[in-house]
């Protein structure tokens, strides 16, 4: 279900919006936010809760790894998209889980009318490092219904 009003996306946000995500806004366009499930570094997973307001997304980026590694996205609440490079995108609803294999060149965020959440847990792996890459364009964003 699309959400375009931030308070009732609140209600239903289940593991709530968190705080701005400054630390990684230079590689978003629009407003993200994060709630950390675990804690980094004292877990063997690194599990949060971003939030994207309607239109926000991530750059395109690559979870590296030389072995395992990765990312799952567990979708919570409201209407996202995901896609990956040279793939057409996939439309992200409560309840969809997308696995996301090493050194894969991706994006994801909310569709332009709805607040989006997932939940964005880091795979453990070998040699992990994550690359961000250009800006998803607001031509190729636009094309997406």
């Amino acid at each position: 279900m699309k959400y375009r009003d931030e308070s009732k996306f609140n209600e239903i946000n289940m593991f709530g919006k968190g705080t701005e995500n400054t630390m990684f806004a230079q590689y978003f366009v629009g407003n993200s936010f994060l709630n950390p499930l675990t804690e980094f570094g004292k877990s063997p997973l690194f599990m949060a809760n971003v939030t994207f307001e309607p239109g926000c997304r991530n750059n395109w980026h690559i979870h590296h790894a030389t072995k395992n590694g990765g990312q799952i996205l567990i979708c919570t609440a409201g209407e996202g998209w995901y896609q990956v490079e040279g793939q057409a995108p996939i439309s992200l609803v409560p309840g969809t889980v997308i696995t996301i294999p090493a050194n894969v060149k991706h994006w994801h965020g909310a569709k332009s009318d709805s607040w989006f959440s997932h939940i964005s847990v880091e795979v453990p792996g070998e040699g992990t490092s994550n690359e961000w890459l250009e800006p998803v364009s607001d031509e190729t964003y636009g094309t997406l219904e």
